[in-house]
This record gives C-alpha cells, structure tokens and sequence, in this order.
C-alpha cells in the first residue's frame, strides 16, 4: 500500500496498489460468487470430500471434514494473503456449488486462478462461466499482464474450460497434491491482456451483431 509523502512513480511494481484485489460479488448468466458463508459449511464438507476433486487440487486434504471446511471459511474471511476466494452459488436458489480463487503470484505482472466444482455439479457449464467471471475481474480490476492456471495432465474437464477460456498451453511442471501426499504431472495455461481484450471484443459483437 503506499504510504503518505510516497510517489507511485518511485515504487517498484511489487509495492504498488495493483495487486491489492477488492474481491467483489461476481454476477454472470446463471451464477452468484462471494465469499464463503458459515452457512455454506455443511455443504463445503460435503463435496469437497470427495477423492476425485481432492486429487485434482494442491491444496485439499482429503477425507475433508467439518472441522477442515470450518477452517477454510475462517481463512477466506480474514483474506490474510489478500487473495479473492470465492464461493460459486447457482443464480437462482443460492445453492453452493464449488469455489474458485484470484490468487497474486510472486510475478508482480500475473495472477493466478483456481476452482473446483462439486461432482453432481459437472457437466454443466459452470466451471468455465466462473473462470470468465474471475478472469474479466482480474484484468479489469488491475493491470497484470497476464493470468495463468494450472491442471493435472489427466484432467481433461479442466483442461477444457482453461482452453474455452481462451488460455494457452505453457508446458509442464510438478505439483504436490496434499490428499495423495505426492508429486504429479501438471499442464500450465496462461492468457494474456491482449488476447483477453480480443476475445471480449469477439464475444460483444456476436452477443451485439
């Protein structure tokens, strides 16, 4: 944050307000992102706990119980790290759904995005209508240059919503994965600020022809 009697011009980009995410309420079609409630708890445990998600994110335990979801609310209100984490909520009922995150990086030109959607919530769309909210937020609500993500190389969902997303393939990398205590293959995705500047040009005029 800059200080009193600071010029911005004399700050290194690190310093600067930039990265400093407001988190707002996310609004698109058929979705509402916030943040996570102590009345979503019950409903966090329930599908996080699940082998087949939890394998696929960093940072998951698995079994998760109510005392991890419990945890997880507590963390995301206080935004100690500043980042945005948000709950995903069906627009017209309010039922948690997943979550997803607009994460800084040590790249002071980059944010990071991540998600994840309940299992009887597949299929549907969602996953990548969030990413488009919290992309469009990132790029609009600072001046990164670039948003990158990340999915296990047997993730093929995933990989579609990052690609739909308008994100492109970066290679490979190792990440740990808390619930099988081990390394695994991932693909890193990045979009950048002019091909996300094309892409929402491209999608008003069809929305407008």
């Amino acid at each position: 944050m800059i200080q009193e009697n600071e010029s911005p011009e004399r700050l290194r980009p690190p310093e600067r307000e930039r990265l400093r995410l407001d988190c707002p309420v996310l609004l698109t079609e058929r979705l509402v992102l916030r943040s996570p409630h102590v009345e979503d708890i019950d409903t966090i445990s329930l599908l996080a706990n699940n082998q087949a998600i939890a394998s696929m994110v960093s940072r998951m335990p698995h079994p998760y119980t109510r005392a991890d979801a419990v945890d997880f609310v507590r963390k995301s209100a206080t935004r100690a790290n500043g980042n945005c984490v948000y709950a995903m909520t069906t627009a017209t009922d309010g039922k948690f759904i997943g979550c997803c995150a607009l994460r800084s990086t040590a790249d002071p030109d980059g944010l990071e995005i991540g998600y994840w959607v309940g299992l009887p919530y597949w299929g549907n769309g969602y996953g990548t209508e969030a990413v488009h909210a919290l992309v469009d937020t990132g790029f609009k609500t600072t001046d990164v240059n670039h948003i990158d993500a990340s999915c296990r190389v047997t993730n093929t969902a995933s990989r579609r919503v990052l690609q739909k997303s308008g994100f492109q393939f970066q290679g490979t990398d190792m990440h740990h994965v808390m619930a099988l205590n081990a390394s695994v293959s991932v693909e890193r995705f990045r979009l950048d600020r002019k091909t996300w500047m094309s892409l929402i040009t491209w999608r008003s005029k069809t929305a407008h022809p």
